[in-house]
């Protein structure tokens, strides 16, 4: 393992101004986003919309630092035959690759799951290596809700999280470690905070006992934020301030850098949130976004599976693109939305 190496492509997927586009939608996820604007759901149709963003010069070059591909989208070629992955690099983004298998129910654990996808990874992400991918990424799922989570489906999810990034570095891969606390359901921030908390003690636990280099990697959690049905939502100044006091305690400053899921936020607040968090002064870890839905819902709505809305699609995502990229700099203000709309 290359150490040095891998933390210059942690340090470059986290840099100011830049974040990651998740672009890993399994099939089932992106049938169900593409069934919203009326396309099937074909490879061909997926790959067009893809190819589409990836081509996407403004946004892809200032303001995405990595894109995180599903295997299908790895192997694919653009209408002209060039890899996708070579439009990636030759925006001057890093492409990276979603290497978990999906979840599981975990037993014993009723309504609790486990992620699978840890057999046969040293071989895949080998081969993955070889097609240009220099991240990946595997993520854990723990709900909140009546009696859960236990604390068997918070230490089997950090166990595996800590063993796929440790076979992801000694391939010379960087592992984004994505520990998702969900947000559905009605409970509080406060509650939020105090699961996301013990899931983030026990990945860091983990990560030590697996011997992955701290600073070879990227963190991708949630935010601390009420759930979807809590009647009291906090504010945006108060998920910023309940984040960073959390990120704090649990994540060492040897990380390099924190990339946030959106989890089902709205394009806007996932931004605003993030601006929030640059305006409470230095941090130890650079902090920036790694969304899907918040990046993808307008140009796909744009877009819409025409040829003629091509530029139309860019443009939208050219726009959520650079509100995020000030947001992770701490300059983003919600009159600039306005502006373009």
């Amino acid at each position: 393992m290359n150490l040095t190496e891998l933390n210059k492509i942690a340090t470059a997927m986290v840099a100011p101004g830049k974040g990651i586009l998740a672009a890993d939608e399994s099939s089932g996820t992106i049938k169900k986003r593409f069934d919203a604007i009326g396309v099937e759901s074909t490879e061909e149709n997926r790959r067009d919309y893809r190819e589409m963003l990836f081509r996407a010069k403004d946004a892809m070059s200032q303001y995405i630092s990595g894109v995180i591909l599903y295997d299908e989208t790895i192997w694919q070629n653009a209408k002209d035959g060039t890899p996708l992955v070579k439009l990636i690099e030759q925006a001057g983004a890093i492409p990276g690759i979603k290497v978990d298998e999906g979840t599981q129910a975990l037993p014993m654990c009723p309504g609790e799951l486990v992620t699978v996808g840890l057999d046969r990874l040293a071989e895949r992400l080998k081969k993955y290596y070889e097609r240009g991918a220099r991240f990946a990424k595997w993520r854990a799922v723990i709900d909140i809700g009546s009696g859960i989570p236990s604390m068997t489906a918070i230490s089997v999810n950090a166990h595996a999280l800590a063993r796929y990034a440790a076979l992801c570095q000694a391939a010379q891969i960087v592992p984004i470690v994505e520990p998702e606390v969900l947000m559905d359901g009605d409970h509080d921030i406060e509650r939020c905070y105090e699961v996301t908390s013990r899931v983030l003690n026990k990945t860091f636990q983990e990560l030590r006992v697996q011997r992955v280099a701290l600073e070879g990697m990227v963190l991708k959690p949630n935010m601390a934020i009420s759930g979807k049905k809590c009647p009291k939502q906090a504010s945006v100044e108060e998920v910023a301030e309940k984040t960073i006091r959390l990120l704090k305690a649990c994540v060492p400053a040897a990380v390099p850098g924190i990339a946030f899921l959106s989890g089902g936020q709205s394009d806007e607040e996932a931004t605003a949130h993030l601006n929030a968090m640059h305006k409470l002064g230095p941090l130890p870890w650079g902090l920036t976004f790694s969304y899907g839905r918040a990046l993808q819902a307008a140009p796909q709505k744009a877009w819409s599976g025409k040829p003629e809305n091509v530029a139309a699609g860019q443009r939208a995502f050219s726009h959520r693109a650079r509100m995020n990229g000030l947001a992770s700099k701490g300059d983003w203000q919600s009159s600039l939305e306005q502006k373009a709309a």
